[in-house]
């Protein structure tokens, strides 16, 4: 990926087949769809790509435990599908992960027990693993952390476990090699249209304040909890479609609860499901279910929800982390579909809908990372037939994915830049070379993931990314200074005050 050639691309007014709006999981999933089918494709995304909720997710991989419960077994058996597929498809960035629920009543061991071999028999051939019940001893030998006291038993059952903005990133970058160009930090200021139908957009370089004109021959909305916005930027008088709803989590030591087993707290007081999870070394706990009214880039865990958090860890634990163990916490925002049934949003769907505007204006709404192969497949598939697009058959069900070079760091001698984790100037030349890395924040929270480990590392790790990345840009002194600045002020918000 090269931000200058695509930049490049764009000066000689190019045309397009397709303008995806949005660098998330699903417009990266659509460039990727679209590139393997021979589409001319170019995808912008406002900040980084992953930076809003496909990056702040509860790093799994899931048909959905609670969406069989609510009846949805389509949903939970497409998902299924694409849960196997990826580990499949990606076995660096998605693995098999055993999830163990404890069982506090006796009735709940076979309510639970049948439940997940009904959620077994859906995944088919795609299996992660058989599911099966354990009595109180052999539960707490799975996971020695729990309370004792009352412990009924519990079931064992397999999921997938991803690092989200990773898969974001590979995404990116096989979309680029076959063919397509991503551009981050470029926003859509304006849609094109011509005799009342959308033919591309203006969009605005935001590192150099340059607008640039780009003709499609279809435009696809990917944006997320954004898509209402791009939707008004076609018709004021669409109505909005999505409800954006906050989850938020925290990480803490892995102390808490060693071993190599997920914990999931089947019943929480808002109805909800609880993960409690091993990821890099730590323990990430969550997730919350909030309406929000205000739709950002960067949400804040409100006060309640650590604490919802928190007190549900130590209903089950032996040793429950307090606030002054956490060590970050972060918030996203899920772009539910708007549904007439009620005001709760753990009710709404998880589902996905592509919908096709008069002016031919293509959105993408709703859906879950799991499912973003299939959302991104189901959305080519209707644009190239609503817009006579040329297009071959679908490559992506066995398209192989590579783990991004900057994720993990080798086993070179070069000293680390933080005395407690293992983050080398390697990785950050890589992300800013080949990964269109722009910032500090965009590798400590994205290409590694520093900042939603540790934030107070992340911190003491700032001055000495900026630094190389500054050399790696041709920046100056200032230039570093003021990122340094931006990050330390933007981690505040990963830390409970």
């Amino acid at each position: 990926m090269d931000r200058k050639e695509t930049l490049a691309r764009l000066e000689v007014k190019e045309e397009w087949d397709l303008l995806v709006i949005g660098g998330g999981a699903t417009g990266l999933g659509i460039a990727l769809d679209a590139a393997t089918r021979g589409l001319k494709t170019l995808l912008v995304e406002q900040s980084d790509f992953a930076k809003g909720t496909s990056s702040r997710s509860t790093k799994l991989i899931h048909g959905g435990v609670r969406y069989l419960e609510q009846g949805n077994i389509t949903l939970v058996a497409d998902a299924l599908k694409e849960r196997g597929r990826l580990v499949k498809n990606a076995p660096d960035l998605v693995k098999p992960l055993p999830i163990v629920i404890p069982l506090y009543h006796w009735w709940q061991v076979p309510y639970f027990g049948t439940g997940l071999k009904i959620y077994d028999r859906l995944s088919g051939r795609f299996s992660l693993g058989s599911s099966r019940v354990m009595g109180r001893e052999k539960t707490l030998r799975e996971i020695p952390a729990l309370k004792a006291e009352n412990l009924s038993g519990g079931v064992l059952f397999f999921d997938g476990q991803f690092d989200d903005s990773a898969l974001a990133t590979s995404l990116a970058i096989h979309s680029s090699r076959e063919g397509a160009a991503v551009l981050n930090y470029a926003r859509l200021s304006s849609l094109l249209k011509e005799s009342g139908k959308v033919s591309g957009g203006f969009v605005e370089d935001l590192l150099s304040g340059k607008q640039y004109e780009v003709r499609s021959r279809a435009v696809i909305n990917a944006a997320g909890v954004f898509g209402d916005s791009v939707r008004r930027m076609d018709n004021p008088d669409n109505p909005e479609m999505i409800v954006p709803s906050q989850g938020s989590h925290v990480v803490v030591d892995r102390k808490f609860m060693p071993g190599d087993k997920a914990m999931l707290i089947p019943r929480t007081d808002d109805g909800r499901l609880l993960f409690a999870i091993p990821w890099k070394g730590k323990l990430l706990a969550g997730t919350t279910d909030i309406a929000v009214s205000t739709i950002e880039l960067e949400p804040k865990p409100m006060e309640e929800e650590i604490e919802f958090i928190l007190s549900h860890l130590a209903r089950v634990l032996n040793e429950a982390p307090s606030r002054s163990d956490v060590l970050s916490t972060f918030a996203g925002l899920r772009p539910l579909l708007k549904s007439g049934k009620g005001s709760g949003t753990a009710s709404l769907s998880r589902d996905h809908q592509v919908k096709i505007d008069d002016s031919g204006l293509v959105s993408v709404l709703g859906g879950k990372w799991t499912s973003y192969r299939k959302m991104a497949e189901d959305a080519v598939n209707k644009t190239i037939k609503a817009h006579g697009l040329p297009g071959n058959k679908v490559e992506t069900l066995d398209y192989r994915l590579e783990a991004p070079q900057s994720m993990e760091a080798s086993d070179s001698q070069s000293e680390s830049l933080h005395p407690s984790y293992r983050i080398t100037r390697e990785q950050v030349v890589e992300a800013v070379r080949n990964e269109m890395a722009c910032t500090v924040e965009d590798f400590l929270s994205r290409r590694v993931r520093l900042l939603l480990l540790d934030a107070r590392a992340a911190v003491e790790t700032a001055p000495s990314v900026a630094r190389i990345m500054a050399e790696e840009m041709g920046r100056d002194g200032e230039w570093a200074e003021n990122q340094v600045r931006e990050f330390s002020e933007l981690a505040v918000g990963y830390l409970p005050q």
